[in-house]
């Protein structure tokens, strides 16, 4: 299926959100996802179920100031 993550297309095999979180291969920590405008919570992420075209928002914590 194809969702958009940081509003680039991806062709992914995921279809939960914790699948996606490690096809993209992203850390485990410091790292919030967010689909269609809404956050969703790291303990929902493996029941979240993705849909064809989601909009898909990844952001990493940075350090430095």
């Amino acid at each position: 299926m194809k969702v958009n993550v940081n509003n680039k297309a991806v062709e992914t095999a995921a279809t939960t959100l914790s699948e996606l979180v490690e096809e993209l291969q992203l850390p485990l920590n410091g790292v919030a996802v967010g689909v269609d405008n809404r956050m969703v919570p790291r303990a929902t992420w493996a029941d979240y179920a993705l849909c064809e075209g989601q909009n898909i928002v990844v952001i990493k914590a940075a350090c430095g100031g």
